[in-house]
């Protein structure tokens, strides 16, 4: 199970890397189409629109596929291929000067690589025991948090490169990684599966779940994106952010080990609430340090906040699809993922934060968003069972 996770972990990890890659380029391959660099934004928010909408409707899709072994794999394997391919195609077609000819081949790659999302968790919710869930979250989620911790590093070494190297290398790595999905599912099948049980309907205890998932989502973002870097600067030259941004990330990464042992006890929604009211308190008082060791310390928190966040989501996803729409249920986490992206880029387009009245509140807001989030979840993991059934068994059962 390892393994197959570890596999997973380098689609994550490569996946970022790819978009790490398109963030930095495309202002360049922008302005070589005839684009104007001011509508760059907007296309950044283009993507992450379908990525949200590419989600669901590849989810969706995962979950019919999923039903004939095999299927899935080839159907994720396939649509990564295109993937790529249209990302390669990115800074060749750029020097043509058609704005229309860029687009279009950026909009063909963002509605495929929604394969790299949905589809592996929704194998994930197909064969693997419900104990194992938590776990097999984590080490996926390894790859996501490496990539985001080396994406300054990235950033700095190829700034200065040929843009074509860099996305035919991503795409080479990324396509050489999925294709380890066909030996995947044949490790998974082979093991054991979890057997199959009814989905959780769609109540109003799910609906809350996915609202509450929703705020700390886009509570991570304000305070990552936007409130990291002048926290840092209070302290330290703008040098140093590439050295201290990771910070965040290495908390993600060393507090999803205890947070998936918790799952696994207390369930995934509380774990959740507990992430989401603990970097509450970490976003809360990250303004008010009084040194740079300090704001390390509550960014670190923060991190390891949004880790255990993030982990039980999936795990809570997970379960609340299973067996037979983990996909629609991960697709529906995926998406909501991309429309809190959305909502910071928009709040960056129309300079919100620059505003002084948004900007006096914007040091507060993640915290009140955390908190509420946490909050609302705490309340749901005490008084239903929603997301319990891929993550942990029922408290009673657990006692006996």
């Amino acid at each position: 199970m390892n393994r197959v996770a570890f596999s997973f972990a380098g689609i994550q990890m490569l996946f970022v890397a790819t978009w790490t890659v398109y963030a930095l380029f495309l202002p360049q391959l922008a302005a070589q189409a005839g684009i104007d660099r001011r509508w760059v934004i907007y296309i950044l928010m283009a993507d992450q629109a379908i990525f949200a909408v590419s989600d669901m409707a590849v989810g969706i899709a995962a979950d019919r596929l999923a039903r004939r072994f095999g299927a899935l794999a080839r159907w994720m394997l396939g649509l990564t291929a295109v993937s790529c391919a249209a990302f390669v195609l990115l800074p060749f077609v750029a020097p043509a000067g058609s704005p229309m000819l860029l687009l279009g081949v950026a909009a063909v790659w963002a509605i495929t690589s929604a394969a790299l999302r949905a589809p592996p968790l929704t194998m994930m919710g197909k064969y693997v025991k419900p104990p194992l869930v938590p776990r097999m979250a984590a080490l996926m989620l390894l790859g996501l948090g490496l990539a985001n911790g080396f994406g300054p590093y990235l950033t700095q070494a190829l700034r200065n490169t040929d843009p074509r190297l860099p996305f035919i290398v991503a795409s080479l790595g990324l396509v050489a990684v999925v294709g380890t999905v066909l030996w995947a599912e044949k490790h998974l099948a082979r093991a054991d599966p979890a057997q199959p049980v009814a989905p959780q309907p769609l109540d109003a205890g799910v609906l809350l779940f996915f609202a509450a998932t929703g705020l700390l989502a886009l509570g991570f973002q304000l305070h990552f994106a936007l409130n990291s870097a002048p926290l840092y600067l209070r302290f330290a030259a703008p040098a140093d952010l590439e050295k201290l941004t990771p910070v965040f990330w290495i908390g993600f990464g060393v507090l999803m080990v205890p947070a998936q042992w918790a799952v696994k006890r207390y369930g995934a929604v509380a774990v959740m609430a507990a992430g989401g009211l603990g970097g509450a308190l970490a976003a809360w008082l990250a303004p008010a340090a009084a040194s740079l060791e300090v704001l390390i310390a509550w960014q670190f928190m923060a991190g390891g906040a949004w880790g255990a966040i993030l982990m039980s989501a999936t795990a809570a996803a997970v379960a609340i699809g299973h067996s037979g729409r983990e996909g629609a249920a991960t697709g529906g986490l995926c998406a909501l993922l991309a429309f809190a992206t959305l909502a910071r880029m928009g709040v960056v387009a129309g300079q919100w934060n620059r505003d002084p009245a948004f900007a006096s509140l914007l040091p507060w807001l993640p915290a009140a968003l955390w908190a509420a989030g946490g909050a609302a979840l705490a309340l749901l993991a005490s008084r239903t069972t929603v997301g319990t059934s891929a993550a942990t068994p029922a408290r009673a059962d657990a006692k006996a």
